[in-house]
């Protein structure tokens, strides 16, 4: 969530207005009139006015005149087990909170950058230099959970979090300098910001870090994922991401824990556990009492005494304790192998959600002066001083350095390039290709007992018995490929896994029918170094894990290819079918960009394909094969003629790249696209479609020969049949999906750009209504293909 989605001033402080995205009259962006300090200047009689250079005026007011008041008391409420009473929060030392005297200087800095790129970034959203403008409220002291963590633990950070990411950067060793640009950068959206390259403002940056998108709480089911998957890489790998005691550290804001996101990872975290299963997930929660607008009501502490993990409590403002308890609570994690969670309390609210947050509409005005009246770093500075560890001499001088360091951070990022290049944007949707032998294929000795097992006969099989085999070989050639799904061990809904779970007793798994957490397992099964399949059993079922399937999507272009999350989506329980009705026989098919999809009419392409699609997910390509249910035991195009033509061997070797595909002249045989005469007549078509298409192929009732042109590929043009176009005289795009919503109206107006389609072309595609129980009425079939080859005449 960003500024422009939320369209909410700060507090009732006068503010000039700005339109969304529009620039001040007097600045281009160090781009043209003026710098970005010059822009600053002008406008520096409204930035003294903000609120958040308000009260930061008086925080270096305090340090100067060393008047910090001592961190507040509060009392336990959450804490599952009981806070030992000789550990009284107001009696907590250096020693006793187990922080050293440098990493109390080092979380102080951070807590102080944060303040002031905080301050700094709302400065640049006045001036038209800054995109993003939510900011930590009372979480600058939240440093010390950077240092209690280790490098090397994976960690998704909520966006408030920002004190928790610089302490982490600071003690791997970067300068202050250096981690000032990187954030200034993400501000204004610079093409150098080392997460996104200038595609959104996120946390990261580090080997160990994950973007959190601006999706409530869409970090928690893959931190979930991360924590199984760890333990399961190091089983199955010689080489591991993380190390083997690594837990998975995930934050959130406390209006998150209502979100379906963070209730679907903590069930499947306290799930996991209650079956013995190792899963360190630490779940991170600081409580501000607001979720923009709307109050706490004391359900937070209510929620969390319903949860089946420790949880933990730190008082927010006091960093001694925060790094105490958060120390305690990782050890937990780390040693038990087990998720807990930590509330951070009492984090007050100091400014509003974002720059343009209407808070006076929701607050009262004493409450928001009493607010801003509060400097949570002001505690964490009396205790450093009270401890010995410093000066306030020495704070304030440090501040004060920080503060023109993060103005020159801006200044910098600000005239640095921006995203400029819609075709470089569209490059970066997901990862290269990777080139793959046409002789692949596994070795002979793994397909006889393969065969043997599925029980493969000789006159071909059933496409359910070579897609099975299929699996088989993806999992025996590959250690870290791993197959999750719900019912999938026994064989699943089609038998299509059958028998696999005894062969891979470990990387054949059953999840709880959760898509949101199945989907978001995936993500961190592929983040720790796993190639995850992951099975959704019924097509509809899609819509229950969207967000996450679409945060798996997006993440290679999000961080510009650093952090991509390879895996096959196996869509299932797709298409034409009498049993299940709609929610079982869907036909719409999601394509975002970035993402592959394929469908295969029959068992030897299947084979052929899958080849090529799980080197592609090796590579960091998300993938999704859209299983046709109606096709997975059919024998014969013609039911009629009992033809047993769609029964196929399985192929010992060879691929089926994205580029290709497979045409039939008309009498059925295969034939490559330059073998097509100049001005035919085509069907394109895929899936269940396909035997329908070449039932009107062998009846032509006076249309003349027709090709059938098989495209598995539904996400893009492939360039096979760009070529096809060329010597058509005539095509018909024959969709198993819904009229309007089938990837055919895509893929048309590409090629038409393109100017490759005849002048005689159409589409037909699957009645525009939903599926209804014991019928295939609503399905493409061959009238409606034959209607549409009429009527291109």
């Amino acid at each position: 969530m960003h500024a422009s989605r939320h369209a909410r001033r700060a507090c009732h402080a006068p503010r000039p207005h700005l339109g969304l995205g529009l620039r001040p009259a007097a600045h281009t962006g160090g781009r043209g009139l003026a710098s970005y300090r010059e822009s600053r200047e002008a406008y520096t009689e409204h930035i003294e006015r903000l609120p958040e250079t308000v009260q930061q005026k008086r925080l270096v007011e305090r340090l100067k005149a060393g008047d910090c008041p001592s961190p507040p008391v509060y009392f336990n409420t959450y804490a599952s087990p009981p806070r030992p009473m000789d550990q009284k929060v107001e009696e907590l030392t250096l020693e006793t909170a187990g922080l050293s005297r440098e990493d109390l200087l080092t979380s102080l800095d951070a807590a102080f950058a944060t303040c002031c790129l905080h301050v700094e970034s709302r400065i640049a959203a006045l001036v038209g230099e800054g995109f993003y403008t939510i900011g930590p409220c009372g979480e600058e002291l939240l440093a010390p959970v950077g240092l209690a963590l280790r490098h090397d633990d994976p960690a998704a950070l909520h966006y408030r979090h920002v004190a928790v990411a610089i302490a982490r950067q600071l003690k791997s060793g970067k300068s202050m300098e250096e981690v000032l640009l990187d954030r200034a950068r993400g501000y204004a959206v610079s093409t150098l910001d080392p997460v996104t390259s200038g595609r959104h403002c996120a946390i990261g940056g580090g080997t160990s870090d994950f973007i959190v998108t601006s999706t409530l709480a869409s970090q928690c089911p893959p931190a979930v994922g991360r924590a199984l998957g760890i333990p399961l890489a190091h089983h199955l790998l010689q080489e591991s991401k993380f190390p083997k005691d690594a837990i998975s550290f995930v934050s959130v804001g406390d209006g998150s824990v209502n979100n379906a996101h963070f209730l679907s990872a903590v069930n499947t975290a306290e799930y996991a556990s209650a079956r013995g299963f190792k899963c360190p997930v630490l779940f991170g929660v600081s409580d501000n009492d607001i979720c923009i607008s709307l109050h706490g009501f004391g359900w937070l502490g209510k929620f969390l005494q319903r949860l089946d993990m420790p949880v933990y409590e730190a008082v927010g403002l006091n960093i001694l304790d925060v790094h105490r308890t958060t120390k305690t609570a990782i050890d937990f994690v780390r040693n038990r192998q087990r998720p807990a969670l930590i509330v951070y309390r009492d984090l007050p609210r100091r400014f509003a959600h974002s720059g343009n947050d209407r808070e006076e509409e929701y607050r009262s005005l004493t409450d928001i002066a009493k607010q801003q009246e509060t400097t949570v770093i002001a505690g964490a500075c009396q205790q450093a001083v009270q401890e010995g560890v410093t000066t306030y001499e020495k704070l304030h001088g440090r501040y004060t350095e920080i503060m023109a360091q993060a103005v020159e951070a801006f200044e910098t990022a600000a005239a640095e390039p921006k995203n400029t290049s819609r075709d470089y944007l569209i490059s970066t949707n997901s990862a290269a290709l990777t080139p793959v032998s046409e002789d692949a294929g596994p070795a002979s000795d793994f397909l006889q007992q393969a065969s043997k097992r599925a029980k493969l006969g000789n006159k071909g099989d059933v496409m359910r018995k070579i897609m099975n085999v299929t699996i088989d070989e993806a999992l025996h050639g590959d250690p870290g490929v791993v197959y999750i799904g719900e019912d999938v061990g026994y064989g699943g809904y089609y038998k299509v896994t059958e028998g696999l779970a005894k062969e891979y007793p470990s990387r054949v798994r059953d999840f709880p029918p959760d898509e949101t957490s199945l989907v978001g397992a995936a993500i961190g099964y592929s983040q720790v170094g796993l190639v995850p399949v992951c099975e959704i059993p019924y097509s509809k079922y899609l819509d229950c894990g969207a967000d996450m399937f679409f945060e798996a999507i997006i993440m290679h272009w999000l961080s510009n290819g650093k952090s991509p999350n390879g895996m096959i989506i196996r869509l299932q329980g797709f298409g034409p079918g009498v049993f299940g009705g709609n929610f079982h026989t869907h036909n719409s098919v999601y394509m975002p960009p970035g993402l592959d999809v394929v469908c295969y009419s029959n068992g030897s392409d299947y084979a052929r394909g899958w080849r090529y699609c799980i080197e592609q997910a090796k590579k960091g390509r998300v993938v999704m094969s859209v299983d046709c249910t109606d096709l997975l035991n059919r024998r014969h195009v013609d039911p009629d003629a009992k033809d047993n033509d769609l029964m196929c061997h399985y192929p010992e070797k060879g691929v089926l790249p994205f580029s290709s595909v497979i045409t039939r002249d008309p009498k059925g045989n295969r034939i490559s696209v330059p073998d097509i005469p100049e001005g035919a007549t085509a069907v394109v078509t895929y899936g269940t479609a396909v035997p329908e298409a070449i039932r009107v192929q062998r009846s032509p009732d006076g249309l003349g020969d027709i090709y059938v042109i098989d495209c598995p590929l539904l996400s893009g043009v492939p360039d096979e049949l760009e070529t096809a176009m060329t010597r058509l005289d005539a095509v018909l795009f024959a969709d198993v999906c819904k009229d309007g919503a089938h990837p055919f109206a895509t893929m048309i107006t590409r090629l038409q750009a393109k100017r490759l389609l005849p002048d005689r072309w159409g589409c037909v595609a699957a009645a525009n209504t939903y599926n209804p129980l014991g019928t295939m009425l609503t399905f493409t079939n061959k009238d409606d293909i034959r209607e549409g080859l009429k009527g291109l005449n």
